[in-house]
């Protein structure tokens, strides 16, 4: 997965202004206590920090 396509996912799942402001405040412990910004920002594969965020908001299967 492309950083393009998991902010696109995070858009989707969150809306557009909505979606930044979370993943830069919101710590996810499956990401070692970091947010999804910042795991990224440390090269995290953006499928993996999806998963977490998937995981973190009990998002559909479908949404995997």
């Amino acid at each position: 997965m492309r950083h393009s396509e998991f902010w696109q996912r995070m858009e989707t799942a969150l809306g557009g202004s909505y979606a930044q402001s979370w993943a830069r405040q919101q710590a996810i412990t499956s990401l070692g206590g970091r947010t999804p910004v910042e795991a990224l920002d440390d090269g995290v594969d953006p499928q993996q920090v999806w998963r977490a965020v998937h995981a973190s908001l009990e998002l559909p299967a479908r949404d995997r």
